[in-house]
């Protein structure tokens, strides 16, 4: 096997696979990554945590066809840092690659590849979408952070799709709070499946570092996802279980509704949390009389009082708040004004838009102590 490429290529394209690269495994053969040179002129990298498997395809100036594995951080670095300038890489005798420039030569140990994983392509008879690049990305970026961090969880550690003929919907929770998003886009069969967030954060960073702007095309079959960004080719284990039926957790009667400047709101509660003490859940406490939004946070080193005119209908309130899980929500919301629902102080809190049905974040308040 022997091949040149362009220096700046092949570390981007590394850095894309990388992250499919496992580094906690126990079988070493997956810290690597495959590197195929073929008779089309093209090199293929793959890498697989067994859950999600990452392809990359560049140009290259193939001499001898060819695959190999090396490990994925000291090939990585090597390339990395190498002038960007031409690199001749060739396999040698004995096991091991060469890499080459006009004035550097690194030799390295290479693996067979009939150790590494079988990633396979798409199943056959899979349902096919094809989505909006960026929309697919925005809508990861506004519901990844509710997902569960606990891997006891299960599906919760999840963002669940749902695709119907007329829109793509994302649902994440935990437990403390639940984000759902909705794009209208057609589609001409209905599906739904679960990745895990880590891994949809993953391709998030892919296609925003991928510098083609065509649009996504996902195929979903049984126990599969493949998602082609480009000339790259995701292929994600689908989750099992089912998703909790998050329609009967959002509240149906909601009797106060508030819309407030999401921009100040952020940082009243900004502000307020300096002062929210980890050990009470960062509570900050939100008092709605009349027209005006009081919120309050205290601590041992100090108290904050923030004011905010707002527009009410409906009762007055007093609710407590994890402030982290506020923030979470509104940092994420691109309006200029939301709305902020609630039934009671007891019961959660729906944050929408204003107008539309793009999104609904569910928070669960926290019970206020003297304060």
């Amino acid at each position: 096997m022997k091949f040149t490429c362009n220096q700046q290529s092949l570390a981007k394209a590394l850095n894309t696979v990388s992250k499919a690269v496992s580094s906690r495994t126990t079988i070493p053969i997956l810290k690597g990554i495959m590197i195929k040179a073929t008779e089309e002129g093209s090199l293929i990298l793959t890498a697989s945590d067994l859950e999600i498997s990452i392809k990359k395809e560049i140009e290259a100036d193939v001499a001898e066809p060819g695959a190999f594995v090396v490990m994925a951080k000291l090939f990585g670095d090597i390339i990395r840092k190498l002038p960007n300038e031409d690199i001749l890489i060739s396999e040698e005798e004995g096991g091991s690659v060469l890499i080459k420039t006009s004035f550097s030569e690194f030799n390295v140990v290479a693996f067979p590849t009939d150790e590494f994983p079988e990633i396979g392509n798409k199943e056959e008879g899979s349902d096919s979408l094809v989505i909006d690049r960026n929309i697919f990305r925005e809508m990861i970026r506004k519901t990844a952070f509710a997902a569960s961090v606990d891997e006891s969880k299960g599906v919760l550690t999840g963002i669940l799709t749902e695709i119907d003929e007329a829109s793509i919907k994302m649902v994440s929770l935990d437990g403390f709070r639940l984000a759902l998003v909705k794009e209208n886009m057609v589609s001409e069969a209905s599906n739904k499946f679960i990745i895990a967030a880590k891994v949809m954060n993953e391709i998030s960073k892919i296609i925003s570092e991928d510098e083609e702007e065509s649009d996504i095309t996902i195929y979903l079959g049984e126990k599969k996802v493949v998602i082609n960004i480009g000339r790259n080719e995701i292929i994600i284990r689908r989750m099992e279980g089912e998703f909790i039926r998050y329609a009967d957790i959002l509240p149906s009667e909601n009797t106060t509704h508030v819309t407030v400047n999401r921009g100040m709101l952020l940082e009243s509660i900004e502000r307020a949390s300096l002062l929210s003490r980890e050990g009470k859940n960062n509570l900050i406490k939100i008092i709605i009389k009349n027209d005006l939004m009081t919120i309050t946070s205290r601590s041992e080193e100090g108290n904050v009082k923030e004011e905010i005119i707002v527009e009410k209908t409906g009762n007055d309130m007093e609710i407590g708040f994890n402030s982290k899980f506020v923030l979470d929500v509104l940092k994420v919301i691109d309006d200029e004004q939301v709305s902020l629902n609630f039934k009671n102080g007891v019961s959660p809190c729906v944050v929408t838009p204003v107008e539309g049905d793009s999104y609904e974040y569910l928070i669960l308040p926290v019970r206020i102590p003297s304060m």
